[in-house]
């Protein structure tokens, strides 16, 4: 953990140089994501896309930050733009797969009547059995 941070000391210090390189930012955004700081990294990553749209790695570290963060649906799209600059990339591809199997699952879970606030008990709360 100590060399993500030391790595993530030496992006930042290089971002002050050049803060318009997205290479830079896409770096960062990965190391970020190392260490779990991934709303840090989803704005890392964010700002690589904007310097550099037509970088397909930079849209790649974005749907990755996106599904860390617990976004697949922002990730597919993200994952779609960087299979729209690289079809051949087989990352983007695997990753699309991934968050497309988290969607389906979500929206299973939904249909089958569990969601984030249903069929849950909070401590303390009664049962028919209680």
């Amino acid at each position: 953990d100590g060399r993500y941070h030391e790595a993530l000391g030496k992006w930042e210090a290089a971002l002050t140089l050049m803060p318009e390189r997205a290479i830079l930012h896409e770096q960062k955004a990965q190391v970020l994501l190392e260490i779990g700081e991934t709303w840090n990294a989803l704005k890392a990553a964010n700002r690589a896309t904007e310097l550099e749209p037509s970088w397909a790695e930079a849209w790649i570290t974005l749907g990755r930050t996106q599904l860390n963060f617990g976004e697949p649906d922002s990730a597919i799209k993200s994952f779609d733009r960087a299979l729209a600059i690289k079809p051949d990339s087989v990352e983007a591809q695997d990753d699309r797969q991934t968050s497309l199997h988290l969607v389906k699952k979500r929206k299973h879970l939904q249909s089958s009547g569990l969601s984030a606030t249903k069929n849950r008990f909070a401590v303390g709360e009664k049962t028919e059995s209680s």
